[in-house]
């Protein structure tokens, strides 16, 4: 077996002249991809392993066309096949995805701000569905060259098999064989000469100063135009509001005729059905990632997608005669164990303090006992400089200073690990309470900067009740 981050080491030195100064991994997605944040004298990289070629060739092939007809996606690097490897423009940290979950509020669920990240997202999408995909060469696609009717079975079938089956959604196997057959000439009857993004979703946008960048197109084919914005407004965990989703398709649509004339009521009389097959292959998804991977996080986007489905139904947007299909979505979104099952996984709280060891460590009141306290003076710290000493870790001054410290880096993914294998044993067993601290000297900027750092990783990660203080902006008093 190869050593990965010698070998990705080794690419770095072929491309930049110099080995890097450190090869970091990255915390996990939901792929079998691995990533690494690689940093030395030529700049700051990604290096990205994954064993399957065919899908890193489509992924290599595609990024160099996109660039060249002037899409923002990251530049490949260095390519190294027979490793599987390659190493890419580090685009940071921040997905689509993140600043939602970061800026929404109770009060506004779904800021301006973010509404007009998604009109720009909305602005590339035409671009790559219709200009781009003029010159890709699609015998690279993987796993298949278009979005036909057996990559639909593909989906329906996973859909069967690891969310009705391991759920124990009981149905009849034949009528709703029958329904799948149905709904895939319904939609195989769609212009498909169109680039299909595969996975146009919140979390494969990056946002870099202000503008969206686009990840994780390797699944791509030709395929139907509803589809990819149907992925996008129907992402279950970003749950956009109905009205917002009104809006954004509206937008999509004004975007498409700029650059392809579109029979408007053609388009919507067949986007339901895509927003229907779509939504059943992410719980193909969430089922398989679930229960069969046992990874009880993805289960949380279930009630979610249920609440997708019930809308549609509600709303008359599908049917299409599917009586069986039709049957086993009204078990779903009615079971109430599965709502119930999801609401015991949530009642987790995490609090997270930031404080000052010149004081104490702040007290758990919850009774629990438990939890973690990280050191974090050890890190390089911007107190010591004049510009600094004034703020604290949540001003953008000393963020930047401390992102770009490689020690930070490791300190956090280490941190973020092992609280998130806390948080996935608590949830399962019903705990109730975890309190995750970090101090520093004065409690103003590492352990501040530490403490938002985790929790925006956890609220991308879980489905948990997250409260945050800092110690010493509260006067220093124990919690």
């Amino acid at each position: 077996m190869i050593n990965i981050e010698q070998k990705l080491s080794e690419l770095y030195a072929s491309s930049f002249g110099q080995l890097p100064d450190s090869v970091i991994k990255l915390a996990g997605s939901g792929s079998y991809r691995s990533y690494y944040r690689i940093r030395g004298g030529g700049g700051t990289v990604v290096g990205v392993h994954n064993d399957n070629k065919a899908e890193n060739a489509a992924f290599v092939a595609f990024s160099n066309q996109f660039r060249e007809d002037g899409l923002p996606v990251p530049e490949v690097i260095a390519d190294e096949p027979g490793n599987c490897i390659y190493l890419l423009t580090d685009l940071g940290d921040t997905t689509l995805y993140q600043l939602l979950t970061e800026k929404r509020t109770g009060e506004d669920p779904f800021p301006a701000e973010i509404v007009e990240l998604y009109k720009k997202a909305l602005n590339w999408l035409p671009v790559f569905q219709v200009k781009a995909g003029l010159n890709l060469d699609f015998s690279l696609c993987y796993p298949r060259a278009v979005f036909d009717r057996q990559s639909m079975m593909w989906d329906l079938n996973y859909f069967k098999y690891y969310f009705l089956k391991l759920a124990k959604v009981p149905f009849d196997e034949q009528a709703l064989e029958d329904d799948f057959t149905s709904l895939c000439d319904l939609l195989t009857g769609v212009d498909a000469d169109f680039f299909l993004y595969r996975d146009f979703q919140s979390r494969n946008i990056m946002i870099r100063n202000g503008e969206p960048w686009f990840i994780d197109y390797q699944g791509g084919r030709r395929g139907a135009l509803q589809y990819d914005v149907a992925s996008l407004l129907t992402d279950a965990k970003a749950d956009i509001p109905m009205p917002v989703r009104k809006e954004l398709l509206q937008y999509y649509l004004d975007k498409l005729e700029e650059v392809y004339p579109v029979d408007r009521e053609k388009f919507l009389e067949k986007y339901y059905g895509f927003v229907l097959i779509r939504i059943l292959q992410a719980l193909g998804a969430y089922g398989f990632r679930g229960y069969y991977e046992n990874k009880p996080h993805f289960l949380l986007s279930i009630p979610f997608a249920f609440r997708n489905l019930k809308y549609l139904r509600e709303n008359n947007n599908i049917g299409f005669g599917l009586h069986a299909l039709m049957e086993v979505i009204d078990q779903m979104i009615e079971k109430p164990e599965f709502y119930v099952k999801q609401a015991g996984t949530s009642t987790l709280t995490v609090s997270i303090r930031s404080f000052s060891f010149k004081r104490s460590i702040p007290h758990d009141h919850s009774g629990n006992g438990g939890g973690f306290v990280f050191d974090c003076r050890a890190l390089p710290n911007p107190g010591r400089y004049e510009t600094f000493r004034a703020l604290t870790g949540k001003d953008q001054p000393v963020i930047d200073f401390l992102k770009k410290e490689e020690a930070v880096d490791v300190f956090l993914n280490h941190a973020c690990a092992l609280t998130g294998q806390s948080i996935k044993t608590y949830m399962e067993r019903g705990f109730t309470n975890l309190m995750v601290s970090f101090g520093c000297t004065g409690g103003r900027h590492r352990s501040v900067y530490c403490a938002e750092e985790l929790a925006k990783y956890l609220k991308q990660q879980f489905n948990v009740t997250i409260k945050v203080r800092h110690v010493e902006q509260e006067g220093g008093s124990e919690l």
